[in-house]
């Protein structure tokens, strides 16, 4: 498959740590941090190393559910690091890092854990590998990534009514990137490809609560898509942000909104099969 990602996909600057863990986490991360951090545990680790922490929703999962693990939380951004030590207990030790570059030794961590960060890697493979060569003898690799979006209601729509606004140049960051590596044979591959061969996928359910206003907001202002937009030849963030609040009221109507997600969880370790 053809990686279609644009170098601006990763960017999380200027307002969006703000916007994404007042608007986004709350609506979809929080459930599936809490998931996540809960397989994590079950493995009894000593110590974790969280890539592509974000503002840390998983990373506070983690210091409640592993109370006794040591955590080291990295992010290729710093200001989605330094809006997450604000919220985070001090016990975690914060570190800018690349994933597929990692500045640990080998055999340094019982587990190492990714939220929604592995559709964002230039390089999955490379990643993966970077994770394995990381991981303790008998260690674990956990990781979960969305859904196609089509699974994932509030932004299908959102995304939809931006097709239908731009139809000659449709911006697609939602399904080119956070919704753009669905496929469990390719996640098997990628892993296979990093020496993980023992892997567990499980599809979970789950609904994601907002309103039309703070969906717009959060979509259109809140993530790289505001970037893909802001450089759009007929749209701006304002105008998309707009369109965005009106076909959520046009699908969902006033209120709150119970927006159906879908995501995947991953459980890998070196193997041999």
């Amino acid at each position: 498959m053809d990686d279609r990602r644009s170098s601006g996909d990763a960017q999380f600057g200027g307002s969006i740590p703000d916007l994404y863990e007042r608007l986004l986490v709350p609506m979809i991360f929080q459930g599936p941090a809490t998931r996540l951090a809960g397989v994590v545990a079950a493995t009894s680790p000593r110590t974790i190393l969280e890539t592509a922490a974000g503002t840390g929703v998983l990373t506070r999962a983690l210091v409640q559910q592993c109370p006794d693990a040591r955590i080291t939380a990295t992010d290729l951004n710093q200001p989605m690091l330094d809006a997450a030590a604000t919220r985070t207990a001090a016990r975690v030790r914060w570190q800018q890092a690349d994933a597929l570059d990692l500045p640990f030794e080998d055999g340094s961590f019982d587990v190492v854990v990714c939220q929604f960060g592995a559709m964002f890697f230039p390089n999955r493979s490379a990643g993966y590998r970077e994770a394995g060569r990381v991981l303790a003898p008998g260690g674990t690799f956990v990781l979960n990534v969305w859904d196609r979006i089509e699974n994932n209601e509030v932004t299908y729509v959102i995304e939809s009514a931006m097709a239908l606004a731009a139809p000659a140049d449709p911006p697609r960051f939602m399904s080119r990137t956070p919704h753009g590596y669905f496929d469990p044979d390719r996640i098997r591959a990628d892993l296979a490809v990093a020496g993980m061969t023992d892997v567990e996928i499980v599809a979970v359910d789950g609904i994601g609560v907002t309103t039309a206003a703070d969906a717009a907001v959060a979509f259109c202002q809140g993530t790289p898509w505001s970037g893909e937009l802001a450089r759009h030849p007929t749209l701006d963030v304002a105008t998309a942000t707009g369109i965005a609040e009106q076909a959520l009221l046009d699908h969902f109507g006033s209120g709150t909104i119970d927006g159906r997600i879908r995501w995947f969880e991953v459980v890998a370790r070196p193997g041999t099969a």
